[in-house]
């Protein structure tokens, strides 16, 4: 019988993936810390966390896998029209902390956030090392729209998205992913299926599949040298 792993603190090891559990599906493993170093380990063999607030640090690994490859990016009909009308205005890893906050926010449709100051620092750790990345969705000065996430080589492992204005966070994604594109970014993570992601052409995959991308493009290097809040933002044509 597979059991929970629970981590050791003076350690970054972690069980194999495949050790996870069928349900909940993809616990993996608890405990442990949310340490730069630990969760860049883990996002190296397609490990998060995920718990609530004041629970134990838990560990996940689902199967199948929810993911977007950037050239299949599923553009609506809509989002075109709004894309190209250029309301919006993009920028990247201008206020990762608000973006952070912003999608930790309560929402209407949901009870609590997975996103405690526990997470808050790790990822803004991660964002001062050049690790984590935000996108930002403004209407005129207002920030509307976002998206957060990690970079390992070529695979962008997307967090948590937020909206204050029709379609602008797929705005910010449709921006995201067409810069990672331009990058040869082979894969977007975004762990698991919500009707939000495939809208955009998300798709699942096998988690042995998804693991063995993660082993041929995690060590690919990035082929970008200048910081992401430098990034000149193209209007949609």
């Amino acid at each position: 019988m597979i059991s929970l792993h629970w981590l050791d603190s003076n350690t970054l090891w972690f069980p194999d993936p495949s050790q996870a559990l069928d349900e909940p599906d993809g616990l993996l493993a608890a405990g442990g810390d949310l340490s730069p170093e630990r969760i860049l380990a883990a996002y190296h063999k397609g490990i998060f966390p995920w718990f609530n607030p004041g629970d134990p640090i838990l560990w996940w690994s689902p199967n199948p896998r929810t993911v977007v490859f950037p050239a299949q990016l599923h553009i609506s009909k809509s989002l075109r029209k709004t894309l190209r009308k250029g309301n919006y205005r993009v920028s990247f890893d201008c206020c990762f902390e608000t973006v952070m906050r912003a999608c930790a926010a309560p929402r209407p449709y949901a009870d609590g956030t997975w996103i405690s100051e526990d997470i808050i620092a790790g990822y803004c750790a991660l964002h001062q090392r050049g690790y984590a990345h935000s996108i930002e969705v403004w209407h005129e000065d207002e920030l509307v729209g976002g998206l957060y996430g990690i970079a390992l080589g070529r695979v962008f492992f997307g967090e948590s998205m937020f909206s204050r204005a029709d379609n602008a966070s797929k705005v910010g994604f449709a921006h995201l992913v067409r810069q990672l594109r331009a990058w040869d970014f082979q894969l977007i993570d975004c762990q698991v299926a919500n009707d939000h992601l495939f809208s955009l052409g998300a798709v699942e995959i096998p988690r042995d599949e998804f693991q063995q991308m993660l082993i041929n493009f995690t060590q690919e290097p990035a082929v970008y040298s200048l910081p992401w809040s430098t990034l000149a933002i193209e209007r949609w044509e």
